[in-house]
């Protein structure tokens, strides 16, 4: 099959600006160079499978945290104010994804269940930044969160005024979708002035990153595109870019968009990353991979992601999703590929509600990888391509109404809605790559939920150089699951589902989930923020 085997030199040799690093050294110690501090410890992890991607540490061995920080590893018994059981457990640095949506509570908790304990938004990204990351921060987040900055908000506040000031949250971007005037015009100087000033605000109050989230604003300029990458470099840090065509077909296809990503990656010197390949490329994953190794081997500083799911799920007022021949630039021959909320959809009713809820989120099957075995090929290609990342794409949660799912809610309401990976991605990849398929090692599996993520980052955001590894003096953001029944239970009728076989999540030293129970007054989540 089709990318079922990757040599661990490959998958790791992709550094976080995309191009060839230094092959990794495996470690006798997990603590490397530095020495066990010596204990009583605030927190022990006793008796599990100590697994560190990056030093290539697996072994049962005890974890002793201080103050927030992993402070020994050791196989010699510890003295803790507080233990961990984890015999017969895997041991793993918390999952890093960088690419979620569901920023709310109760998504930060759901995502908990499935391993993650640092969520990102860099695809969208939200606007003003610091709004935003103050409002999180006064709600307090079980897990570790961060922002990069909202192209999109810029261009509606551009072009569309009367949308009003935004606020920091989804819901404004999301009424956004009743105007159309933002996704496809292309601004006079003034206007793209105006979008790279606001921008260039965001990064200023710590904005994690460039977020082009152009798939819903696919008449941008390509001037405008070339300013945004030029400010990617100014600030040394990377554009989370959704591209411009979902299309098989060209022109405008999404082959088109890669190579406009990648050369002006080559003109301007930026890190560009590409997110959730698999659902930018669909049906065109071979020749789409085969494009972004030969720029990476050619120096261009590009990086991936991708979820382990054939269907995507969108806004549908997206302006992909428009015109008379949408459905076959995905390859699709009529409406059964669509459904909203385990629902099939009709054409009549897309239309309907683009009318009437532009914002509403359908899911698309662009792959069938359970039933078609080509499918599970090509999504192989972008799942198991050597230094992606996995990363969810997890979408906020909507009530029976259409509105987002937000405050101190718990357990989400029973006709919650959301695509199941924003639930049981990793554990989906954990369960279905792994264990059943066994298509990639365990220790390979976790360096895509755990290191590469933060590789990827480290370079513009030094917090992360201490996080997605299990070594002395980093971050105590760890899981503790069982590898032989983690496993997804969401599904696109039922999404709340959690996940199961997550023991123990730590999150800067503190118990989040402990015996599987989840402990709702534990908020040790923490701003992954550029210092600028």
């Amino acid at each position: 099959m089709t990318g079922a085997t990757i040599n661990r030199r490959d998958l790791l040799a992709i550094g976080a600006a995309g191009t060839v690093a230094r092959p990794l050294k495996v470690a006798a110690q997990t603590s490397g160079t530095a020495s066990n501090e010596p204990g009583p410890y605030d927190l022990v992890i006793e008796g599990g499978r100590v697994l560190d991607p990056e030093s290539g540490f697996d072994a049962v061995a005890n974890i002793g945290i201080i103050g927030g920080r992993i402070a020994a590893i050791s196989d010699q018994p510890m003295d803790g104010a507080a233990t961990l059981q984890a015999t017969g457990q895997v041991v793993s640095p918390g999952f890093i994804d960088l690419h979620s949506h569901g920023m709310q509570l109760p998504g930060a908790w759901v995502q908990a269940f499935d391993g993650v304990t640092t969520a990102l938004e860099l695809e969208s990204g939200l606007f003003p930044v610091g709004m935003a990351y103050e409002r999180i921060a006064a709600e307090g987040r079980p897990i570790n969160y961060g922002l990069g900055v909202a192209w999109t908000f810029a261009r509606v506040m551009v072009f569309q005024p009367e949308a009003g000031e935004p606020d920091g949250t989804l819901g404004w971007f999301q009424k956004a979708f009743g105007f159309s005037g933002w996704q496809n015009a292309i601004p006079v100087p003034e206007q793209l002035e105006s979008i790279i000033d606001l921008m260039d605000s965001g990064l200023k109050e710590g904005g994690l990153c460039v977020s082009i989230n152009a798939g819903y604003a696919p008449g941008m300029g390509r001037k405008e595109y070339y300013e945004l990458s030029n400010l990617a470099k100014k600030h040394g840090v990377a554009t989370f870019t959704h591209d411009r065509y979902m299309s098989i077909v060209e022109p405008q296809s999404s082959f088109e968009a890669l190579v406009e990503q990648i050369g002006l990656g080559a003109a301007t010197g930026a890190h560009m990353h590409i997110c959730h390949i698999n659902s930018v490329a669909g049906r065109d994953l071979e020749a789409a991979t085969r494009l972004v190794r030969e720029a990476q081997e050619n120096g261009v500083r590009v990086t991936v992601e991708a979820y382990p799911y054939g269907a995507f799920s969108t806004a549908v007022g997206a302006d992909f999703m428009r015109g008379p021949e949408w459905l076959s630039h995905f390859g699709a021959e009529d409406y059964s590929a669509m459904e909203l909320r385990g629902q099939p959809l009709t054409k009549g009713k897309i239309e309907e509600l683009q009318a009437s809820a532009p914002g509403e989120i359908v899911i698309f099957h662009f792959l069938r990888e359970d039933s078609v075995e080509r499918d599970m090929e090509l999504l192989d290609l972008a799942v198991l391509y050597p230094g992606g990342a996995i990363a969810s794409d997890a979408m906020p949660w909507m009530d029976a109404k259409g509105a987002i799912v937000e405050g101190n809610v718990w357990p989400l309401p029973g006709d919650s809605f959301a695509h199941p990976r924003t639930t049981g991605c990793f554990s989906r990849f954990l369960s279905k790559w792994v264990r059943e398929r066994q298509a990639i090692s365990l220790t390979d599996a976790l360096a895509k939920c755990t290191l590469i993520p933060a590789r990827i980052l480290e370079e513009a955001v030094p917090q992360m150089k201490s996080k997605g590894r299990l070594q002395i003096g980093c971050d105590a953001d760890i899981v503790v699951f069982d590898p032989d029944t983690v496993e997804d239970k969401a599904t696109f009728v039922a999404p709340t589902q959690l996940s199961v076989g997550f023991r123990h999540v730590i999150v800067n030293g503190t118990p989040i989930i402990r015996d599987g129970t989840r402990l709702g007054g534990a908020r040790p989540g923490q701003a992954i923020r550029r210092n600028v």
